[in-house]
Order: structure tokens, then C-alpha cells, then sequence
């Protein structure tokens, strides 16, 4: 039976994929809760969550549009990628950008000054990453910026103006996501090389990208611990820290440079699940601390 355009386009963004930076923004915002004079309310938690939405949205698509090219020519993204595959016209994906980015942008309006003046920012930032391998190797660091966004625009979604509390945890979404990120280009290492598309994994080899993957991943250990440490935090986060970095810790036990089976396992199911579980406990944290 032939998909809905709903499902196509939602395949298109990978919407699933929300779920390594939403809790992010989760706990972005319920960290303004706790340490400012504000107090939970669906009109600031709502438009956070369609901005969130909507920039993804826009992001993805982008990349989608961007590199229908490359997508067709790598024999992994060619039949299972919509535009490529001819499940959605790159026309089609083009005005899906358009619309969701001028969605983002007036949703900011509804919300405060700050977070609409810093719309074409933000925006600039998640759509430019997806040119960025065509002439860095940094590229990783670049889409980690993106979603490095999330905690810190919750944050000002709710509060207005910046903290240093929330730029820890965008600090350890930083290094985090460009680590993993990382890990999951190593799959596409001999068609980069060939294409003379940039990455760490071809800048430095597949060892050596793994290398770096660990220490960005060990910055991220250093910021999440940090974080706690400044907020005073108490059991319910410390529980959430462990569990997060014995998943950060797994993944790169299970992905070899000589073995690349299970990077599938380490990016999606384990990072995710790492992500769901630390934003819980670091909402319990706030909620209900110990």
C-alpha cells in the first residue's frame, strides 16, 4: 500500500530522530523553571516544542534537498532516501523547507524579542551544516552547534535573556552529537574519499576519528558532571549522569574501526535511549529533588 505524503514527509525529516534533542530542550526549559521567577505554562511550553518542531524540520529537509546528489550516488542513501528514491520531488522538499522555516521564525514572534531576533541565527546555523562537508572536516562540530541550540533556546523561550547553566548542557550537546556524529560517518568513509566530501573519519582515518570521537565524548562527560556540580544537584541527576555516560561509554565498546556492524545500535538506539534517560532524571532533579 503506498504511504500517506504525511508518512513520506515525516520519513523525509526522520521525525523520529527528535529524540536526541528534545530532551535537551526539556530540560532548557525546565531548568529556567526551576531558577528563575517563572512558573511552568503551556504558552511558553508549547511554542518551544513547535520551534523545536519546525527548525528540525527545516533542517532536514534541507539536507535532504541539499544532498540529493550525493544521496543518489551513495549506494547506502540511494534507495532509501525519499528524494533519491522518488518518493518526494525535490520541489516538493524545497517549499517543505520554506514553509517550515518561515514557521519557525513566527512562532519566535509569538514568544519574545530575543528568541525572534536570534530566528535567522539559529536558523542559519541548522540549515548551513548541511553545506559544510563539502569544504571542512569539521562538519560534525557544526551540526553539533544545531542541536547544541535546543537547552539554550528553551531556555530564553522561558527567562529572555542567556545563563551560564543551560550553556553547559548545549556545551555537552555540543561535543556529544559531534562525537556520535563522528561514529556514524565512518560508515561512508570510502564514499567520501572517493567523492572528496569532508570528515573527520577521512581527515583522520577511521582509528583516529574514533580517537577523537572519545575525547569530544570525554568533554562531554567533563560538562554534564560540571553542570551538576554548579547547580548543586542531588541524587536524581547523579542517577541520570550514570546511566548517560555508561551508554556513551557502550557505544564505543561496540563500534570498531575494523567492524562497523553495529554503528546503527550505537547512533540510534543507544543514544537515544541515553538521551530520554538523563533528561528524565534531570527533570526529576528539578522537579522533585532528593
Amino acid at each position: 500500500m503506498k504511504a500517506s505524503p504525511v508518512k513520506n514527509f515525516l520519513s523525509l525529516v526522520k521525525f523520529s530522530h527528535t529524540i536526541f534533542a528534545l530532551p535537551f530542550a526539556l530540560i532548557g526549559y525546565f531548568l529556567a523553571i526551576k531558577f528563575s521567577i517563572y512558573t511552568f505554562d503551556w504558552v511558553t511550553f508549547i511554542p518551544m516544542l513547535l520551534c523545536m518542531v519546525f527548525a528540525r524540520n527545516a533542517a532536514m529537509a534541507f539536507n535532504r534537498y541539499i544532498d540529493r546528489d550525493i544521496d543518489s550516488a551513495n549506494e547506502r542513501t540511494a534507495k532509501v532516501r525519499e528524494i533519491p528514491n522518488g518518493t518526494i520531488t525535490p520541489n516538493s522538499a524545497k517549499w517543505f523547507v520554506i514553509g517550515n522555516s518561515i514557521l519557525f521564525i513566527a512562532t519566535t514572534y509569538f514568544i519574545n524579542s530575543i528568541c525572534f531576533y536570534l530566528s535567522p541565527v539559529a536558523l542559519a546555523v541548522v540549515l548551513g551544516y548541511s553545506l559544510t562537508k563539502r569544504f571542512t572536516a569539521l562538519c560534525h562540530l557544526i551540526l553539533g552547534i544545531g542541536l547544541a541550540l535546543a537547552p539554550i533556546g528553551a531556555y530564553l523561550v522561558v527567562v529572555g535573556s542567556f545563563a551560564w547553566l543551560p550553556l553547559y548542557f548545549s556545551f555537552a550537546v555540543l561535543f556529544w552529537v559531534s562525537g556520535f556524529d563522528i561514529i556514524y560517518a565512518l560508515q561512508d568513509y570510502d564514499f567520501d574519499k572517493k567523492m572528496n566530501l569532508k570528515s573527520i573519519p577521512v581527515f583522520l582515518g577511521k582509528d583516529g576519528a574514533l580517537g577523537f570521537s572519545t575525547f569530544l565524548h570525554l568533554l562531554t562527560a567533563g560538562f554534564i558532571i560540571f553542570a551538576g556540580y554548579k547547580a548543586g544537584f542531588g541524587t536524581f541527576y547523579w542517577i541520570g549522569t550514570a546511566l548517560f555516560l555508561a551508554l556513551l561509554t557502550y557505544q564505543h565498546l561496540i563500534v570498531k574501526a575494523n567492524d562497523l556492524s553495529k554503528v546503527n545500535l550505537a547512533f540510534f538506539t543507544t543514544n537515544g535511549v541515553a538521551s530520554v534517560l538523563f533528561a528524565v532524571f534531570t527533570i526529576l532533579e528539578l522537579l522533585f529533588p532528593l
